[in-house]
């Protein structure tokens, strides 16, 4: 039974768990659906009231009766490296590849349908509310009178981006930035904008959840910073204990969300609460096992090389 892993080529984090998973002797296909048509093919049956379908890529050849898991880690845009891509063949390459692996009996992480709702930040506010997480006031408006009440009310307010930098521009960076109520505020019209009462933090944490094992690494920030994402505070990931009480929200929220992964940033202020920030379901986790030395990539190989899941299951149904 074969593990089949969605990602670029260049993806350091997803080589940590390639290791792990060679070193169990758990085969292993990498696929970067961007490669799809020209290095991988695909084929799907649907006969004969059966369905059969295979991936190959370098000559490697996956039946998907033959699948145990699939992991979404930082897969390309389909067709993208196609000799004549465009949107139109991209969208009929992303119907074949995943609507052949939605076919098949296997274990997601994660599923694409809950990853794609798990991307939005709105949505993640509320499940993290109903999780029982410390959640800073925050809006998303095109109102600059909003805008500015907000900032009045909460004094000193970050600005954020809800999405990440923009597709095809990955040398953009977009730190959260702290403003005050003073700021101009007409912008706001042109676009939706996201604003958060800013948390004075001693510490930044990352979380990682992954199916039910929780890690979670401290750093402690510099006096009055705002994005611990930009700029060396001199201080490295360290790994900490998770506090119960946010160890049943984090089982609380991965489970309404249908995650089997996800990472967590939290703010740590000066009387120990943490308070939730994102929660992001294709996360980054290799530098913190670096620093840390906890064992995520072991644990995410573990999960993925587990039986896979039934067709008629809950979970094959997400």
């Amino acid at each position: 039974m074969t593990v089949l892993i969605l990602t670029s080529e260049e993806d350091v984090t997803a080589d940590m768990v390639v290791a792990r998973l060679h070193g169990t002797g758990t085969p292993v296909m990498r696929l970067d659906p961007a490669d799809l048509p020209g290095k991988a093919v695909l084929s799907a049956d649907f006969a004969h009231g059966d369905f059969d379908g295979h991936l190959s890529v370098n000559g490697h050849v996956l039946s998907m009766g033959g699948l145990r898991s699939i992991w979404v880690r930082r897969p390309g845009e389909p067709a993208a490296y196609a000799e004549h891509s465009s949107p139109w063949l991209t969208a009929e390459t992303r119907q074949a590849l995943y609507g052949m692996l939605h076919s098949a009996a296997a274990r997601w992480m994660n599923h694409p349908r809950n990853a794609d709702q798990a991307r939005l930040k709105p949505w993640q506010l509320r499940v993290a509310h109903l999780s029982g997480f410390a959640v800073p006031p925050t809006v998303f408006t095109t109102s600059p009178r909003l805008a500015r009440e907000f900032a009045e009310e909460y004094r000193d307010v970050v600005v954020k981006s809800a999405s990440g930098p923009p597709p095809g521009d990955p040398g953009l960076a977009l730190p959260t930035t702290l403003v005050g109520p003073g700021a101009d505020f007409s912008a706001v019209a042109a676009g939706p904008a996201l604003l958060q009462r800013y948390v004075p933090k001693r510490a930044d944490i990352r979380l990682t959840s992954v199916g039910t094992r929780l890690f979670a690494a401290r750093k402690t920030a510099e006096p009055g910073q705002v994005d611990g994402r930009y700029g060396d505070t001199g201080h490295a990931w360290e790994p900490v204990p998770v506090p119960e009480r946010i160890g049943k929200s984090v089982h609380e929220y991965v489970t309404l969300a249908g995650l089997a992964f996800a990472a967590f940033d939290f703010a740590e202020d000066e009387d120990g609460i943490w308070w939730f920030l994102e929660c992001n379901q294709g996360g980054q986790f290799g530098f913190v096992e670096l620093e840390t030395g906890q064992p995520i990539s072991e644990e995410v190989a573990l999960w993925l090389a587990q039986r896979r899941a039934d067709r008629r299951s809950p979970e094959s149904r997400r």
